[in-house]
């Protein structure tokens, strides 16, 4: 196989692995990159990543949404944040969104020197994972974490990654291997295997448990969205 498929555990990892010329996919389970999809699956015209909220701000009065998150709560003064909810048909087809969040919006940052961004969730894992069969270029999964830091959710979507492409893509990569045997440990139940996660925790303090139920929905999303030209769209 001459295709190779790698694991970036945390976005402070990327340093340490070859992106040029490669597909990123960009995963932040909880819930920035399920949200994209669920939006872009939705209809929206498209979606902007920023870094700052200050950045989101200041497209203020321009025609778009405003979506700023940081620590699982939405900006006072903005449209939403990123619970895929906020990502209905009726709310955004048709408009273009800009999004800031603590961990999505990061991992697409650090990802800009890469041939592709996507984005992937399991609202899109079969449509993502056909996708990716179908390219020619390595692909390296970029788990956005908490804040920097690993964390579960993000892992076990890029094993099942893993565990559909393995006989596609070679992976030689550790963190790969790892990710797919968690995957395999938890794929009957996730949201069981997840109630021992950090983010999981936080965001159930918050009252949002609706949210960490949908994001864990399968192949409910056919899209497959792309960074161009600094704004996500649908790749079709």
């Amino acid at each position: 196989m001459s295709r190779e498929i790698e694991v970036c555990l945390s976005p402070t990892l990327i340093p340490n692995y070859i992106i040029e010329g490669r597909i990123v996919v960009v995963i932040d389970i909880f819930r920035a990159t399920s949200s994209i999809c669920y939006g872009i699956e939705n209809g929206a015209e498209s979606i902007i990543p920023v870094a700052t909220v200050e950045e989101c701000l200041s497209y203020n009065g321009k025609g778009y949404l405003l979506a700023a998150e940081r620590n699982g709560e939405v900006v006072e003064g903005f449209d939403f944040g990123n619970s895929p909810f906020s990502y209905t048909k009726e709310k955004v087809e048709g408009k273009t969104v800009v999004l800031t969040t603590t961990n999505g919006t990061h991992a697409i940052n650090q990802s800009l020197k890469a041939k592709q961004i996507v984005i992937g969730s399991f609202l899109n894992l079969n449509a993502l994972c056909t996708w990716l069969d179908a390219q020619s270029d390595d692909v390296l999964l970029l788990c956005s974490g908490w804040k920097n830091k690993f964390n579960l959710e993000d892992t076990l979507f890029a094993g099942a990654v893993v565990h559909t492409l393995k006989n596609k893509f070679s992976h030689h990569c550790d963190a790969a291997i790892a990710s797919e045997d968690m995957y395999l440990l938890a794929k009957d139940n996730l949201r069981a295997y997840l109630h021992k996660s950090s983010h999981s925790q936080r965001l159930k303090e918050l009252n949002i448990e609706d949210d960490i139920q949908f994001c864990l929905k399968q192949n409910i999303c056919s899209v497959i969205p792309v960074l161009k030209d600094g704004k996500i769209v649908s790749i079709c």
